[in-house]
């Protein structure tokens, strides 16, 4: 339990929502509803997950490819924010909200778990904070599987305070149209790919 209960603290601690997949959290959720948002932090939370037992199980196969090409992974989640956020601003004209089908929603949870795995960052976050926390490098599997399990709930615990806030904000701001908030996340979305392909331009000079 102890680990669990460690896990949870260092996901609600590190799974602070940020970046691109925090900016489509809150769009999709503030358009779709609450549903959607529960989707897209889903997908964050199962590559934060992935990432953490990366880490915690020390599986250098995986973090070595990484590794070794960590440019280009970087550089495919840029283009799949930067994807996103001009369809955002080219979407003139919007229906009204309807529920997602199974293969939309799929979509929805599929795509940010693609962003998130494109931030090899995160798995030195986790060996920093498994570190942090002495977690012990002769702990049993099933202690470092109930830590993975751990780091999921607590980083989800933030996706599901976004999906339980933004509604509440959206109602405030009823008057804006969604075309606006639209190319309001869009415009983010298309600078926070623009900054990851700076990045890797200037880590490559």
């Amino acid at each position: 339990m102890r680990y669990l209960l460690q896990g949870i603290l260092i996901g609600v601690i590190f799974g602070v929502p940020g970046g691109a997949i925090g900016a489509l959290t809150v769009q999709r959720t503030f358009y779709y509803g609450r549903r959607a948002g529960l989707l897209t932090g889903l997908g964050s939370s199962f590559a934060d997950s992935f990432y953490a037992c990366v880490g915690i199980f020390g599986i250098t196969l995986i973090s070595d490819f990484i590794g070794r090409h960590e440019t280009v992974i970087h550089m495919a989640g840029g283009s799949l924010i930067l994807f996103m956020g001009i369809r955002l601003l080219l979407r003139k004209k919007e229906p009204e909200p309807m529920k997602k089908n199974v293969a939309e929603s799929a979509g929805m949870c599929l795509s940010s778990f693609v962003i998130g795995m494109t931030n090899p960052a995160t798995i030195l976050i986790f060996l920093l904070a498994f570190s942090y926390f002495g977690i012990s490098a002769g702990a049993m599997a099933v202690q470092r599987l109930l830590m993975v399990c751990g780091v999921f709930c607590g980083t989800y615990i933030w996706w599901g305070l976004i999906a339980a806030v933004v509604p509440i904000i959206k109602k405030r701001t009823a008057k804006f149209k969604i075309s606006y908030m639209n190319r309001v996340f869009g415009t983010l979305l298309c600078l926070l790919g623009a900054i990851v392909f700076v990045k890797c331009f200037l880590e490559y000079v």
